[in-house]
Order: structure tokens, then sequence, then C-alpha cells
């Protein structure tokens, strides 16, 4: 057998969670907003416009944010400690009011110039830098093990370096972020989490508080490093998930789910 039909079959046999079977659902109007890395998937539904969401986890990859606040003329709530993508943010804030003049590139950093900021005024993109987690006070937000990569995490002592490659950040819960911006939460219609591994934690203390949005845009980081510990803490997620009025109705097949509560759908 040849190197690479080994290796395909090694990645065949690869552990797989029902949740990266690739899904739409029929029942839905679902959009694609933004670019194939930073894009996600969503219900085409008539609350969003005007309205205010939380998304959670810019890096430095905006274009579903940007995207979102210019299509449904939205205030996009943006949640990340991160330095670099609080610098990213502000290069957005000093090019509003500009077109395009590039398309976006595949990877994780986009240019400013990939951005159609022609259409958003400041009032409708805010940036809280702070981590969304289950409770409120400092963190340790660690950082990733290759510098080349943005994202840190709450929760993900990085391999083969030590716990100690951190920075020390506000945490904050999403009835906490709402209460500091005086949003009432009945007006959040969808909020998106990328938040590298905190999202059950998140979603848990959000339920717990009475928090529902319509919508839930999930990415689940323990879908790229499937074990058994991570497979049951995706599962757990999304029973809990479902258990509050959820039905799923979008998965890449990778680890962007899209939830919808059913209970309010007309």
């Amino acid at each position: 057998m040849s190197f690479l039909k080994a290796l395909h079959r090694a990645i065949l046999r690869r552990p797989r969670h029902p949740l990266q079977r690739k899904f739409s659902s029929n029942g839905y109007v679902l959009k694609r907003l933004g670019s194939s890395y930073g894009g996600w998937t969503f219900a085409d539904n008539k609350d969003l416009h005007g309205s205010v969401i939380v998304a959670a986890g810019l890096g430095e990859d905006a274009s579903f944010d940007v995207a979102f606040a210019a299509k449904y003329n939205a205030r996009v709530i943006i949640v990340d400690p991160t330095p670099r993508s609080a610098a990213h943010f502000h290069e957005i804030l000093a090019a509003l009011g500009s077109p395009a003049s590039s398309g976006y590139v595949s990877g994780g950093k986009q240019p400013i110039s990939a951005y159609d900021l022609s259409q958003i005024n400041r009032d409708q993109l805010t940036l809280v830098e702070k981590a969304l987690w289950k409770h409120e006070g400092e963190m340790r937000f660690y950082t990733p093990a290759n510098d080349a990569h943005v994202s840190h995490s709450l929760l993900f002592g990085q391999v083969g370096t030590s716990k100690s490659h951190h920075i020390t950040v506000q945490a904050t819960t999403i009835a906490g972020l709402l209460g500091e911006l005086a949003i009432e939460p009945c007006n959040i219609p969808l909020i998106k989490m990328d938040i590298e591994g905190a999202a059950f934690e998140v979603l848990e203390t959000m339920f717990e508080d009475g928090i529902f949005p319509r919508q839930l845009l999930v990415e689940f980081d323990e879908l790229h490093h499937l074990n058994s510990e991570n497979y049951a803490r995706v599962t757990n997620a999304h029973e809990r998930i479902t258990a509050a009025g959820y039905a799923l109705i979008c998965s890449d097949g990778h680890s962007n789910v899209t939830y919808f509560r059913v209970e309010f759908d007309p």
C-alpha cells in the first residue's frame, strides 16, 4: 500500500462527531456572510434588521461582523480581549466609509481593504475587550503555541508550552456584558461564539440567567482535536442547547454549527 493511500485511510478512520456531518435545514432561508475562514451561516430572519447582536471572538477576521452590520443596518457588539484583535478593530474604524478594494484572503488575517465599510457608521461596531466566561473577574488568557496565530483561550493550555504563557484579562458573562451596555436580553436575536473552547460554560450560564437569543452560532473548537473527552463535551453542549428549545439548522461539517430556537418559530 502506498503512503498516500495509507494516509487517506487513516484520515477516514479518525473519530468523527455527528455534528461534523455537513447539514443544512430546508425549513429555513439560510444566508452566509463573510470570508471562507471567518464567515457564518444563519437563518435570514426578519428580526435581524436594525438589530443588536453579540459576536464573541474577532481574531483578525471581521468579515462576518462587518457584512452583517452593513446588510441588516445592525449594531454588532464584538467581544475579544486579544491585543491583536483590538488593533485590527481600530484599523477597521480608521477605514470607515471606504469601499472594499480587494477580496478576502484564505487565511485568518484579512486585509482592511477587503472590508466594504462604505455603508457602516461608527455606532454600528462596538468592541468590548473582555473574555466571555461563566463568571466575572480576572482570568488567565493562554497565548497560542504558534506566534503566527492570534486566538487566545481561557481553557486551552497549549501543547508543548508552559501554562505560564498567558496574559491577564477581564472576564464577563453574557448577562454582565448586556447589563454593562444597557441592552435588554430580549432585544438580542443572535449571538455568535467563536471563543476557543469556552462556549459550553458561557452557554450554560447564559441559559441559567434566562437569556435565549433566537439564533446561536457556535464554534466547537473541541472538534478540531477530537478525543473521548472532547467528544463527550461537545455532545453535552449540544444536548444542553437542544434542551433549551433550539434546533440544529446548519453544520459546516467541521466545527461551526447554527441553532434556531424553534419554540419561537412563527
